[in-house]
């Protein structure tokens, strides 16, 4: 296993680490989704854990709370050796006011999610998404209010645009408040948005990235096709919220079995692989939900891709130019009297 630390910090995290949003007790609300129960979900953390993954994620709103009382469980004895993501913003109940980043749901939300997790301290406590109901400096102070009080050791964010968290950082700097120091983004070759404003964001204030859904919800691991896409078994016949070109899908997918079978490696593998060799990356969040899928994901972390192969992939899934990013682009070689039109 590889490990880094997580942003600018001295938190020590694998590089690979799991994500629990699968694990129910019950809750079939979302059914593509939730469908690992606890006895399941025990082996999954314990293969985690025997491959070196120290790194595990949740969330409050994951199976109506379901899933953090099914990891807390399966990590207790283990909880000194390990670092445990939740997240707060979605809605958990139906009272108006258990939902959103208030002062309020901030501080009920993370001592119920200490008491599913049956654990003194959360490593890192993420805002799941954006309010724009509550003021942002309301939020940030409830944050700096629960890192203060002890229960949460390091805060980051997931979902947020890039100019709230550069706005939100500032606004910590300049007042003492505890600063995010990573952000959990959707990050995969379908799905390279962040490149375009988050990761530069990112890595002039320093903060780490990890990544969630690398395999965009399982279709870059290769075992969809487009017959079957649709099969009700699978599930983007229930989760499909990746807004990306199914046909371009497809024939990436191809050209990565190609590269997969000169290292003898998965389509998965090298999708993992791809996202490991970027620099920005921290951690790449694992969703198996089946032992034989997370001994496949696993192996991305032996699997080093040449400089050829990443570069072609890069080439393949170059993202659509948005504008002011064409025009910047577009005016980096220019001499200076040239870009005014001299």
């Amino acid at each position: 296993m590889q490990y880094t630390t997580l942003g600018n910090t001295g938190l020590v995290v694998s590089r690979l680490a799991f994500g629990a949003m699968t694990f129910t007790a019950g809750d079939r609300s979302l059914g593509a989704v939730y469908k690992t129960d606890a006895e399941a979900a025990g082996a999954l953390v314990g293969q985690a854990l025997d491959a070196g993954i120290n790194f595990f994620d949740t969330a409050d709103a994951y199976a109506s709370g379901q899933s953090e009382r099914i990891l807390g469980a399966a990590l207790k004895s283990r909880r000194d050796e390990v670092v445990i993501a939740t997240k707060v913003g979605f809605r958990t109940g139906t009272s108006l006011n258990q939902a959103g980043l208030s002062r309020r749901h901030i501080l009920w939300s993370v001592d119920e999610s200490l008491k599913r997790l049956a654990t003194d301290w959360i490593d890192a406590y993420i805002v799941h998404k954006e309010d724009p109901h509550t003021p942002l400096e309301e939020t940030l102070l409830a944050l700096d209010a629960v890192v203060r009080s002890g229960k949460v050791r390091y805060i980051g964010f997931s979902n947020w645009s890039a100019w709230k968290v550069a706005a939100a950082l500032e606004i910590q700097k300049a007042n003492g408040l505890a600063p995010f120091t990573h952000g959990q983004m959707h990050y995969s070759l379908l799905g390279r948005d962040v490149e375009r404003d988050v990761i530069p964001m990112m890595q002039r204030y320093g903060l780490g990235l990890t990544v969630w859904s690398p395999l965009a919800s399982g279709f870059l691991s290769g075992k969809y096709t487009r017959d079957n896409l649709g099969d009700p078994d699978n599930r983007y016949s229930g989760f499909d919220i990746l807004p990306f070109d199914k046909e371009q899908g497809f024939k990436l997918v191809e050209r990565m079995r190609g590269i997969a079978g000169e290292h003898r490696a998965s389509v998965a593998q090298v999708a993992i692989a791809w996202l490991l060799s970027k620099r920005a990356v921290t951690s790449v969040l694992l969703g198996a939900s089946k032992p034989h899928q997370l001994k496949d994901n696993l192996g991305a972390a032996d699997l080093a891709l040449t400089a050829a192969e990443i570069s072609a992939l890069d080439a393949e899934t170059v993202p659509a130019p948005v504008y002011p990013n064409w025009f910047i682009d577009n005016l980096v070689d220019q001499p200076l009297a040239q870009a005014f039109g001299e």
